[in-house]
């Protein structure tokens, strides 16, 4: 629909959407709608979130709303996941790799604890946080995380202990939060997710007020401080093979020798 402004100038009819916490788009259609109609109302609305630089745009689409599927596709979206009264499709807007996590019935998600990261969008920009990101199908946590601070600062690192996990999201959705031992000092920039990386003391991170503020980043920002100053033991990995002969880790705390008795029975 397009209508005119008291300029005179033209105006087109764009989507209702809403920001979600990553900075992001999404849009939930609810009621049906005829198609030519939603395909000039989807093409404007995707011309200007390419305009406000946003990446990534999530379009729930309710039972009732199947017949826009097509004009969805056409417009390069693909299908995500779907749930019993909604499917969700989503695109990924800029000519840059695509970040956007497969569906799962449960997500991993790891956290490294090695040096801090400025979030450049969504509602922890500006905030200096931990290398946070997925584990890629058929990826360990261990190998995971020491990519996923890799790919953020370009320090390469050797995993060392999972410190917690946590849950964060539906679909129980897990966080781990994993100590990092940095094999060098030298921080490469990444302006995808994040900016400058930095090292930072502990207590100064965990000082930041929206570490305080928020339960769970203070909480892990306590288990970091534990680490750091008492050396609060987590879970070592160990080498093994799946019956398959697929290469695997179990993860146990090795507080009481419990590595070395594992090792006599392999």
């Amino acid at each position: 629909m397009a209508g005119n402004n008291n300029s005179g100038i033209q105006q087109i009819q764009l989507l209702n959407w809403h920001e979600d916490s990553t900075g992001g788009v999404t849009v939930v259609m609810k009621e049906r709608m005829d198609a030519g109609v939603f395909a000039r109302w989807l093409r404007a609305s995707i011309s200007t979130w390419k305009q406000q630089g946003k990446k990534v745009v999530c379009i729930k689409l309710l039972a009732q709303c199947s017949n826009l599927v097509g004009i969805i596709e056409e417009e390069g979206f693909r299908y995500h996941h779907s749930e019993a009264s909604y499917s969700v499709f989503v695109p990924w807007l800029p000519l840059t790799p695509n970040l956007i996590p497969v569906n799962a019935s449960h997500g991993v998600r790891v956290i490294a604890f090695v040096l801090v990261v400025p979030e450049n969008s969504g509602r922890f920009k500006g905030t200096r946080k931990l290398p946070t990101g997925v584990v890629n199908e058929d990826e360990d946590i261990c190998h995971a995380v020491a990519r996923v601070a890799k790919e953020e600062t370009g320090v390469s690192n050797e995993f060392y202990v999972v410190q917690d996990h946590k849950s964060f999201f539906p679909k129980s959705d897990l966080s781990f939060l994993c100590v990092l031992q940095p094999q060098s000092s030298s921080i490469e920039e990444q302006n995808l997710e994040v900016r400058a990386a930095q090292w930072m003391p502990i207590e100064e991170y965990a000082a930041q007020p929206f570490i305080v503020k928020d339960k769970q980043f203070n909480s892990m920002a306590k288990i970091c401080l534990a680490r750091a100053n008492y050396g609060y033991p987590g879970f070592t990995p160990l080498a093994t093979t799946t019956r398959g002969g697929k290469r695997s880790h179990i993860y146990c705390n090795n507080y009481l020798g419990v590595q070395e008795d594992f090792a006599s029975f392999t």
